[in-house]
């Protein structure tokens, strides 16, 4: 049996706690970019770029029970704090796409990050506690007119899906995979080949995996094993503290409920759901499936064809 099939049983659990949405692309420049200066052994800048998500209480809205942050819109992103007894809460925000995504919390564990990841446009952010059952109530609703700085800020910054600081031991790693980069191109390749060449896929992991479940980077980095969810998690990392910026994206691989990533590369633009150009056509910048297909030639087809996937949504 390919990875292709025994992926199922951990995708089928997450897709119970996350629902769909996408973002928007285009080809513009991102201005969280810097100056390309000279390193060791490539050309490309290398260094380190770990912007940190801020709860300032700039602008603030919420009760006795939930803070809504919302001090740094245009950057891409809100942080959610709350407190009680309950321990299933849920925030569901809507963007301009009128798509919901929905999202686990957890009581008096400070503040969450969340993305804006629909764009520029009017939000509603909306907290829910559980009374009975499946059946929840809302504990606080608010609507916020967001304008981002650009398209790319949700993407260069952590949040609950992709959680890492300037402590992180992956992004110290990343900068050393992409030491010989010239590109970006170079460094997503770097990251990625990493990836395929270094993780293994954690069968038993798959198999035990609870709803609602979060990567965490550097047990994935450290143990060298993990599930798709992981793998993306540890890449969008590695690329967006190096300014890339880069989508970790849920979806379908074909009927499959998968994750993978996309990214914004200088010389290119959006590359979505691609990596590798060999000077003909990209293939499919999916991390957990290229490792099956080095030893297997079905799956390295089904990664190569771009209409085998379908993007729900983008963290």
């Amino acid at each position: 049996m390919n990875l292709i099939n025994k992926c199922w049983f951990f995708l089928f659990l997450l897709s119970v706690v996350l629902l769909a949405g996408c973002s928007q692309t285009s080809s513009a420049a991102p201005n969280a970019k810097t100056e390309q200066t000279k390193t060791e052994t490539g050309t490309r800048d290398n260094t380190p770029r770990v912007l940190l998500p801020s709860a300032d209480g700039t602008t603030v809205y919420g009760n006795d029970s939930v803070i809504i942050d919302a001090s740094h819109p245009e950057d891409g992103y809100i942080m959610i704090s709350c407190t009680g007894n309950d321990a299933r809460i849920k925030a569901q925000i809507t963007g301009p796409d009128a798509i919901t995504y929905t999202y686990d919390l957890e009581s008096d564990s400070g503040y969450d990050t969340f993305p804006l990841s629909a764009g520029s446009g009017s939000y509603r952010v909306q907290v829910f506690e559980n009374i009975a059952g499946d059946k929840y109530a809302v504990l606080f609703s608010q609507d916020l007119d967001v304008a981002l700085k650009n398209e790319f800020t949700p993407f260069l910054y952590p949040n609950q899906f992709v959680n890492y600081n300037a402590d992180t031991k992956a992004v110290e790693k990343g900068a050393e995979l992409v030491k010989s980069a010239s590109t970006d191109l170079d460094a997503v390749t770097g990251v990625y080949r990493f990836a395929v060449d270094n993780i293994a896929y954690d069968h038993a992991k798959a198999k035990s995996v609870k709803s609602g479940y979060l990567p965490d980077i550097d047990e994935t980095l450290e143990t060298k094993t993990g599930i798709c969810f992981d793998y993306a998690a540890l890449m969008t990392c590695m690329l967006r503290t190096q300014g890339i910026p880069t989508k970790l994206q849920i979806g379908y691989a074909g009927d499959i409920y998968h994750a993978w990533i996309s990214c914004y590369l200088a010389e290119t633009g959006w590359v979505d759901d691609m990596i590798h150009f060999d000077g003909e056509k990209w293939t499919m910048m999916d991390p957990t499936f290229a490792v099956d297909a080095k030893k297997d030639k079905k799956t390295k087809k089904f990664i190569e064809n771009e209409k085998n996937y379908t993007v729900k949504y983008s963290r």
